[in-house]
């Protein structure tokens, strides 16, 4: 029987693909029990299942560890040390998994022929009008479907709203649920205390509507994947990109919801000096949440609209473009395999124009917002833009996904903007004040910010249980100061960063 895990712990997660990190999960683990320390509490690994594309996100199936990164047994014991985060994609199938193979080879007859959306499944006529055509929020510039050809020569449509190694799933289908409930339940016996859920968005596709995050339908689907891993307390983390009050929905209907907001906003705070939409953010986002600022995905745009206003988001992605280390709008194109315009791809580090000051800083705001914090795995090593790998691939993300030998990450963990990093991140998974309420300080009450222009301030203060942790900050010129004590240690304790100004 499955035993429900303890707690999830309120530390530094690090995200990272299988392979990232040394090489396969093996190095993974030596390197999070060797140069990384206690830094990190928990580990979301990336898609780990064998796959036909997409860094793993078109996997074939979600009952196994594709042998290049090691097995269950090394996931399981990252699960002895770490909060584990895994992934299922709750929208596609890779089209070379052997469940769609098996429905080219026999149609119609196939045992998964439900498993897959049809488009013309969605309409009584058969068919899709334009009209209906028309209003569904596609990621290519092509419809969302593509011709495949079965075995006996016959030709169909299959819905594929990503990449064509990406076939979607029909959630209207008792074969879709009982597969689905298969392999989570599978995935809620190797310890895991989270599951993201991928693309989960654009699972349920209903003609008329934009077939993105379709209510009611999309709260049902969750609640399947929900109850098909609760015996185990695994909770979930819906993956979705589109205005910040749907992550507040997220929130209220009881999951966790991601802060894609918080990139876009602590970039605007550093270029501009203007501390105003980060504290207003601050004060209102979901407190229930994981906090991001680099993911293997782009730095968000979209999700940021109605908290920055148009002319405020041009002015941080063109400062962005203007001091990102090299990075080129081209990377963020259809030239190089763009999948989301929505997104700027660069690494966190090289959009700060790999200023250390700024990018402690724009940690040290990311560790004091509400929430589990996340730190990508080259954030996590400070890494600058990859440009000779996204030229070699020509895929935009790439420029962000760096894969580090040992002997790479023994140097990058000698630099002193990644040993401040390391710092920060054991401060915040062991002060206990982040189990706490968060306050705003509007006021300047620590006198080496008294000089400070109210514009520019940013102060947030955390208490629980007689421990408090205060963050001051001047975002015009990139200094500030974290302060914190407790019972035991009455008086205030600095933690200044070498790297701050």
């Amino acid at each position: 029987m499955t035993m429900k895990n303890a707690a999830a712990r309120n530390g530094c997660q690090l995200i990272t693909y299988a392979d990232s990190l040394g090489g396969n999960l093996s190095a993974l683990r030596t390197a999070l029990d060797g140069p990384l320390g206690d830094a990190v509490v928990g580990v979301h690994l990336l898609p780990f299942y064998p796959s036909s594309g997409d860094r793993g996100f078109a996997p074939l199936t979600f009952d196994e560890v594709d042998e290049a990164f090691g097995s269950w047994a090394d996931i399981e014991k990252l699960t002895e040390r770490y909060d584990v985060m895994v992934d299922f994609v709750a929208n596609h199938l890779s089209r070379r998994s052997p469940y769609f193979l098996d429905y080219l080879e026999k149609g119609s007859s196939s045992a998964y022929a439900d498993l897959f959306l049809t488009p013309e499944s969605l309409s009584p006529t058969g068919s899709i009008s334009p009209q209906d055509l028309a209003k569904i929020y596609t990621r290519k510039p092509r419809a969302p479907f593509i011709e495949v050809q079965f075995a006996d020569g016959t030709k169909q449509n299959v819905w594929c709203t990503f990449g064509e190694e990406q076939i979607d799933l029909d959630w209207r289908s008792e074969v879709t649920r009982a597969l689905a409930r298969q392999w989570l339940e599978g995935l809620a016996e190797r310890g895991i205390r989270f599951l993201r859920v991928d693309a989960f968005g654009y699972a349920v596709k209903k003609l008329g509507t934009s077939c993105f995050f379709v209510e009611p339908e999309m709260w049902e689907v969750l609640g399947l994947i929900r109850d098909a891993v609760a015996n185990a307390g695994i909770e979930l983390l819906p993956e979705v990109h589109a205005e910040y009050q749907l992550q507040h929905a997220i929130e209220r209907h009881g999951y966790y919801a991601y802060d894609f907001c918080l990139p876009m906003l602590v970039l605007h705070g550093l270029f501009s000096g203007d501390s105003a939409p980060l504290k207003h953010w601050l004060a209102t986002c979901p407190r229930r949440q994981f906090t991001t600022l680099d993911t293997h995905d782009g730095l968000p745009v979209l999700d940021v609209a109605g908290l920055l206003d148009e002319a405020q988001i041009k002015a941080t992605t063109d400062a962005l473009f203007a001091r990102g280390g090299n990075v080129n709008r081209r990377y963020s194109s259809a030239e190089y395999d763009n999948l989301d315009i929505y997104q700027i791809n660069c690494t966190y580090y090289s959009a700060l124009g790999e200023d250390d000051a700024a990018y402690l800083l724009a940690r040290a705001i990311q560790f004091f917002t509400p929430g589990i914090p996340q730190v990508y795995y080259v954030g996590l090593l400070a890494g600058v833009n990859d440009l000779d790998k996204v030229e070699l691939t020509r895929a935009g993300r790439d420029i962000n996904r760096h894969d580090y030998t040992d002997h790479e990450i023994r140097d990058a963990v000698q630099r002193d903007v990644v040993q401040q990093l390391l710092a920060l991140m054991r401060f915040r998974n062991t002060c206990s004040a982040f189990n706490g309420a968060m306050t705003i300080l509007e006021q300047v009450t620590h006198t080496d910010f008294a000089e400070t222009p109210a514009a520019s301030f940013l102060g947030v203060r955390w208490a629980h249980a007689g421990s408090e942790a205060e963050l001051y900050a001047d975002l015009q010129s990139k200094r500030f100061v974290i302060r914190h004590r407790d019972e035991h240690t009455p008086s205030w304790q600095t933690l200044v960063p070498n790297g701050a100004r």
